[in-house]
């Protein structure tokens, strides 16, 4: 045991202490990469191994657990500057999301995401079509994505507006793209737009359909799924919880 007045000793230890922990922090990933799936230190963006070495439930996962930080109000400490320089010769998200254009409902913050780590499609209602899939064949085929997330909301106002059969010129047709998913719904009480109870129904109803007919007007994805190269996921956003659940 060293003597308490050994310099050198403690010196000796101090050195073997902090070897120890950069050996950690290298095994976890700490050292680098993006924040989505590094620890509490500074990170650049997401890289080609690291995004490789995942799989579409690990990327759920660490959904998850983002979501969980912002929460609690305690996201990461993020250097988009350093994610921005990191990226700007190459990127390689885990995921694509397809997500309402609410403004309550920023994907990349409620799930603590960074610049690299998602492809992002945005549109009333998380509505699919076919530039949409297009998109999302170029992110999973082509950018190796490997998980497509279809993510609704509460009290969605695109999904009020299909169960209300409102009509303003283009949004006109959109919301016909969401009808679909209000019949559908199985509901017992009051299928009105004022039953917020309802509508949520209906916004679930409309991600999974948008999830089934993913896969019923892409092949490419399609068979992706089927090979286990990607997964196709819905989520729900709770605007009053900021919670995101999950579902296959």
């Amino acid at each position: 045991m060293c003597d308490k007045n050994d310099m050198q000793c403690n010196e000796d230890s101090g050195r073997r202490n902090f070897l120890r922990a950069a050996g950690i922090a290298t095994t976890l990933g700490l050292a680098g990469g993006s924040l989505l799936f590094a620890g509490p230190a500074r990170a650049d963006a997401l890289t080609h191994a690291q995004r490789d070495k995942m799989t579409p439930d690990q990327i759920i996962k660490l959904m998850k657990d983002g979501n969980a930080r912002f929460r609690k109000g305690e996201r990461k400490d993020r250097n988009y500057l350093r994610e921005q320089e990191a990226s700007a010769k190459g990127q390689y998200p885990a995921a694509v999301l397809l997500s309402c254009i609410d403004s309550r409902a920023p994907a990349e913050v409620i799930m603590d995401l960074g610049i690299g780590d998602t492809f992002n499609c945005r549109v009333a209602g998380n509505v699919q079509n076919e530039d949409i899939l297009g998109s999302m064949e170029f992110a999973c085929k082509l950018a190796g994505a490997k998980l497509v997330l279809v993510m609704g909301h509460t009290a969605c106002g695109a999904i009020k507006g299909a169960i209300a059969n409102a009509e303003l010129g283009n949004l006109t047709g959109l919301l016909a793209k969401i009808k679909p998913s209000v019949e559908a719904t199985e509901y017992g009480g009051e299928r009105s737009a004022n039953n917020y109870d309802f509508v949520d129904a209906v916004a679930r109803k409309n991600v999974e359909l948008t999830m089934a007919g993913i896969r019923n007007s892409s092949p490419v994805l399609a068979e992706l799924e089927s090979s286990g190269a990607i997964k196709i996921a819905g989520a729900m956003y709770n605007l009053k919880t900021g919670a995101v659940q999950f579902f296959d």
